[in-house]
């Protein structure tokens, strides 16, 4: 549970590397499905392109594959991006399972939106008001999905100005 610009997959990156994990970003999956040129990339094209976030399901689909195709292979999975929402939460422990650890790399608004402000100027990441709504967004998110982790499994909260 990280909003946007918090540095996730940054994060994720350095400790897969640490302790051999296998990262698995949400929107890499999605970025790579797009490019397959399959009947379910046409369907997350049309969605993107009309501004809606893709469904929890086919981002769980994407996860699934990926992690039976890494199975042999790996420790265990840090995955980011994923969930957004208490229900994807659920989701995700009925098809997959529940996660042993969550990391919530707690940023301040600010911080979040220089990041992506950041970011924004070297990609063609979204516009200032996109990137204002998806922190509003993410935070009326978290705080439930926050607290259900928190009752579920180990929940480490962080911020992540200490660890980069």
């Amino acid at each position: 549970s990280c909003g946007p610009g918090s540095g996730k997959s940054s994060q994720c990156e350095q400790l897969a590397k640490k302790y051999g994990f296998t990262h698995l970003s949400a929107a890499d999956l999605l970025q790579n499905e797009l490019s397959s040129l399959s009947e379910r990339s046409k369907f997350i094209k049309d969605i993107m392109e009309c501004g809606e976030p893709v469904p929890g399901g086919i981002v769980l689909e994407l996860l699934k594959e990926a992690m039976i195709t890494s199975l042999e292979d790996t420790k265990g999975f840090l995955i980011d991006g994923y969930p957004r929402e208490l229900k994807e939460a659920e989701e995700f422990e009925s098809k997959i399972g529940e996660p042993k650890l969550v990391f919530c790399l707690d940023c301040s608004a600010e911080s979040m939106n220089s990041r992506s402000l950041m970011r924004n100027q070297t990609s063609q990441h979204s516009n200032a008001e996109t990137i204002k709504e998806g922190i509003e967004g993410y935070y009326q998110a978290a705080k439930p999905l926050t607290a259900y982790y928190e009752r579920k499994t180990q929940l480490f909260n962080s911020c992540t100005h200490l660890l980069t």
